[in-house]
């Protein structure tokens, strides 16, 4: 099998990431100086799609570390139903790859009129967003090519990791970061935990995580309906078991997402409640069995390690499969909505 540019992105990460923490740091210092200043009360995420949901890592992070209230934007109450929220003490955080789509700009424009603090994590510094915020950090991924989003997802995820533990002053974090890059490198020369024969046969599955887990499940169901083409949703394991278990009977899969913290306990219950029920798992871990404790990826950077694995994972399923992982039918790089 030839390599195909989405994984040619994936393995860029490491390298990305390291070049993002480095060349961000003093600009970082800056930016919360800003928020310290302004002193927001809330947060508020703006995105789409694998934007969208590196906001729900966002939301898991600024709550548990900092205490403040995240929710996510509803761009079209913006763009169709004509609203202007009041967003006065409120710290808009815009997250794009491109920085170009119209609704997410327009919201931009509507947040800053209303006294928010807009703040974007972009990719091009040169877009029409990152023009338009008040701070930019930029997420240094380099070109991404590839339809489906890789290495963008990851570099948006360690900034927004980056911003909060300079923000909360969280040494334990700052210092999980600087490891980051070479404990993502070793993910990449790891086994696969996703495998062709694992998913050869699946049609439907459901993705299930709890906190930084179920923070990263939307984005791994995403991509395993775009680059695979199977249908997948995502729950919390604990939504799970409020009705959706009832499909566990028809022998699904589920892809359990495990992430070492505090949620670990009552997660694995419910997930050993599944396969009770009779359900298929494949669980999704950080693989720490050989490292040291001091070389252990952080608790809440657990989720990057993951979704490194994943990528790379998947774009070989999808080539067992005989599908192209960088032409996903019926999709485009950047998707213009209103």
């Amino acid at each position: 099998m030839s390599q195909s540019l989405m994984v040619e992105e994936a393995l860029q990460t490491p390298e990305r990431i390291a070049t993002q923490l480095s060349e961000n740091k003093d600009r970082v210092k800056t930016i919360v100086a800003g928020i310290k200043a302004f002193a927001p009360k809330s947060v508020m995420i703006i995105g789409r799609g694998s934007s969208d949901h590196a906001g729900v890592y966002a939301k898991y992070l600024i709550e548990t570390e900092l205490g403040l209230p995240v929710s996510a934007a509803a761009p079209s109450v913006s763009t169709l139903f004509g609203k202007t929220l009041k967003l006065e003490n409120t710290l808009v955080i815009c997250i794009s790859q491109s920085g170009r789509s119209p609704d997410i700009l327009h919201q931009v424009e509507q947040a800053k009129k209303t006294g928010a603090f807009c703040l974007a994590l972009v990719n091009d510094e040169t877009s029409p967003l990152a023009e338009l915020a008040n701070e930019v950090l930029p997420l240094q991924a380099g070109p991404e090519k590839a339809v489906a989003a890789t290495k963008s997802f990851l570099c948006t995820l360690s900034a927004i990791a980056s911003l909060v533990a300079t923000w909360s002053g969280s040494k334990d974090l700052l210092a999980g970061l600087e490891n980051l890059p070479k404990q993502l490198q070793h993910v990449t020369t790891q086994a696969p935990q996703l495998t062709f024969d694992a998913l050869k046969h699946v049609q439907h599955c459901v993705v299930l995580g709890r906190g930084f887990g179920y923070a990263i499940s939307r984005e791994l169901a995403l991509k395993l309906k775009e680059v695979c083409g199977i249908h997948a949703e995502s729950f919390s394991s604990a939504e799970f078991l409020h009705g959706p278990i009832t499909l566990v009977a028809k022998k699904l899969m589920l892809v359990d997402v495990e992430i070492d913290d505090e949620t670990l306990i009552n997660h694995k219950k419910q997930v050993a409640d599944v396969i009770s029920r009779g359900g298929v798992v494949v669980t999704l871990k950080v693989d720490n069995d050989n490292s040291t404790e001091g070389d252990k990826i952080h608790k809440r950077l657990a989720p990057l390690a993951i979704m490194l694995r994943f990528y790379l994972d998947i774009e070989q399923v999808a080539q067992q499969m005989g599908l192209n992982p960088d032409e996903p039918v019926g999709l485009n790089k950047v998707t213009q909505t209103l």
